[in-house]
């Protein structure tokens, strides 16, 4: 069977065996960005490779391209051919509970045209609350060659997002937690606020009171009421640096409503250049 966009801890358990499969810890922490990393070395699912969320997935930064930028693709697709991915590798990526970091993966994966990865539903929080198995240290795979093909349409650009902003027939979806979104606090990027038009979707409300993610239908009527009539392909997801949104594009996935962009640059790309409007909705 191939997993394409939640797989259950259950399932994954009985795969561990199964050497066409690749997992990868994506735990991070954007406060103390080697927690991940040392969690991982701490105990992690057995057989998973480290992907760190700064050196692996994302390019240098210069300032103007948002915290989390877009690496080159025959880099990134190095760096997945070194995590032992080629393109008849089943992945499941996981981070410690929300998949607000692993999705960042699981969307880049599709993006260079791999569809077959997963989300731990419940992540490693979820794995070590069952008292399923557990290892120390570092772990590597063979390395194999992965083969890019790159899905533009996935991707809007700032200069897209500009370009839509106040267009009727599209929507900006705003991942992030709502007095983020509000404007009221600002914790990471220097302006607060949030892109003109923008409607607020956060990342979080897609989980239930146990940390997995609700029930298709139930997402699907949450993404409905905010986007109303616009088709899931004008849709266009954001937060602070276009990772937390990828958890949204899971979501989206797993309720049936494909195509959503992710603008990948997000709030912290926008709010780089003082030209660019903001707008603020404080109580």
């Amino acid at each position: 069977m191939r997993y394409t966009t939640l797989i259950e801890t259950a399932a994954l358990a009985d795969l561990l065996a199964d050497p066409s499969l690749a997992i990868v810890d994506c735990r991070f922490d954007l406060k103390d960005t080697s927690a991940g990393e040392r969690g991982y070395v701490a105990g992690h699912i057995p057989g998973a490779v480290y992907a760190h969320v700064d050196r692996d997935l994302s390019a240098e930064k210069t300032g103007t391209n948002g915290r989390h930028p877009l690496p080159d693709v025959q880099t990134f697709a190095a760096t997945l051919g070194r995590l032992g991915i080629d393109a008849s590798t089943q992945v499941v990526v996981y981070d410690q509970d929300t998949g607000g970091f692993a999705g960042r993966l699981w969307w880049m994966l599709r993006w260079l045209g791999h569809d077959g990865v997963a989300l731990l539903n419940g992540g490693f929080a979820k794995w070590v609350a069952e008292g399923r198995p557990t290892r120390a240290g570092a772990e590597t795979r063979a390395r194999r060659v992965f083969v890019p093909h790159v899905q533009p349409q996935m991707v809007a650009t700032v200069a897209d997002v500009a370009a839509l902003a106040g267009n009727r027939d599209w929507r900006l979806l705003d991942a992030r937690a709502p007095e983020r979104y509000r404007g009221e606090v600002e914790p990471v990027d220097k302006v607060a606020g949030h892109i003109p038009g923008a409607v607020n979707l956060p990342f979080l409300e897609n989980l239930d009171s146990s940390g997995t993610f609700k029930p298709p239908a139930d997402l699907a009527a949450r993404f409905r009421q905010v986007s109303g009539s616009t088709p899931p392909d004008h849709l266009v997801v954001y937060c602070g640096s276009g990772v937390t949104a990828c958890q949204n594009l899971v979501a989206m996935e797993h309720a049936g409503l494909k195509g959503a962009k992710l603008y990948p640059g997000s709030w912290s790309e926008w709010s780089s250049d003082p030209s660019r409007p903001i707008e603020t909705t404080r109580k």
